[in-house]
C-alpha cells in the first residue's frame, strides 16, 4: 500500500479512508503486520501523525487523525463525550426490518496478550446502538437448514463505543454482521468469501460529523463507495443507482 485517500483535511486534522485489514497502529495482537495506517500516513504527509479514535482491522473506513498533540487532546474531549456521531453501513444475516435501538450493556473483551493486566472483573458498560434497514435481499442459495440466504443491508450508528460493539450488537439481535469471525455465522461467512469473492468484515464507517474544537465548524466527513461492498451489491442484482443511493442515505 502506498497511500491512503484522504477524505478531509485542514491544518489540525486529516481524515483518510482506511480498508480492511489494515491496522491503526502497530499492535502485540498482530506481531507480524508490517503495515499501519498511522505509519502510512505519516510517510504520506511528511509529519507526525496523531490517531484519535480506533477502528477494527476488519472495519473500514473514516479515519481521523491529529496533526499536533494539542489538536489530539482537544479532539479527545469530543470522543469522551459522544459528540463525534458516527454512521456506518453493514450487511448482516436475515431479515432486520424497520428500525429500532439496542441497549444492552456490554462486558469488556479482553485480549490475552494485550490486557493480561487489566482488570478481569469490570461490570458491563453501558452500550447504545441505533439501527435502520436500508434494504433487504434474498439469494437463491441453500446455506445452512433454508433453502434461500437473507441478507439485510443496514445503517448502524453508535451512542457509545465499546469495543466490537456493532458487531456484539448485531449479534445480540441474531443478525451478526457477515464476514464477522468473532461474533458471525460460519456458514455464511464462507459462502460470501467463496461463492461471492468478499473477504474482510461487511462493516463500514461511511460517515463522521462533529464541531470542529479548533474552528467550530460543522464538519461532515463521507467516504466513497467501497468497492468490496459495490462488487458483493452488483453481484447480487442491484444496479449502481441504488447502491450509490444506500451509500448516500
Amino acid at each position: 500500500m502506498v497511500e491512503l485517500d484522504i477524505l478531509y483535511q485542514d491544518e489540525h486534522c486529516v481524515a483518510v479512508f482506511k480498508p480492511s485489514g489494515l491496522l491503526v497502529h502497530r499492535s502485540l495482537i498482530d506481531k507480524y503486520e508490517t503495515q499501519f495506517a498511522m505509519q502510512i500516513l505519516r510517510d504520506q504527509l511528511g509529519q507526525r501523525v496523531y490517531p484519535l479514535h480506533r477502528l477494527d482491522k476488519a472495519t473500514s473506513g473514516v479515519l481521523l487523525f491529529g496533526l499536533s498533540s494539542n489538536v489530539a487532546k482537544q479532539f479527545g474531549k469530543l470522543f469522551e463525550n459522544n459528540q463525534v456521531h458516527k454512521t456506518y453501513l453493514a450487511i448482516v444475516r436475515g431479515y432486520l426490518e424497520g428500525e429500532g435501538t439496542v441497549d444492552y450493556p456490554l462486558k469488556e473483551t479482553l485480549d490475552k496478550m494485550v490486557d493480561k493486566k487489566a482488570r478481569q472483573d469490570k461490570p458491563a458498560q453501558a452500550a447504545v446502538s441505533h439501527f435502520s434497514n436500508l434494504a433487504t435481499i434474498e439469494l437463491p442459495y441453500a446455506v445452512g437448514r433454508y433453502n434461500t440466504a437473507r441478507y439485510s443491508i443496514v445503517q448502524l450508528q453508535p451512542d457509545t463505543g465499546r469495543k466490537h460493539q456493532l458487531r456484539r450488537h448485531m449479534a445480540h439481535l441474531r443478525h451478526p454482521i457477515l464476514g464477522d469471525v468473532n461474533y458471525g455465522d460460519n456458514k455464511h461467512n464462507r459462502f460470501v468469501r467463496e461463492q461471492m469473492a468478499f473477504n474482510g468484515l461487511a462493516l463500514t464507517a461511511k460517515r463522521m460529523r462533529f464541531v470542529h474544537p479548533i474552528t467550530q465548524e460543522d464538519i461532515v466527513v463521507e467516504s466513497k463507495v467501497e468497492t468490496r461492498f459495490k462488487q458483493l451489491l452488483s453481484n447480487w442484482g442491484m444496479v449502481d443507482s441504488d447502491i450509490n443511493a444506500i451509500w448516500s442515505n
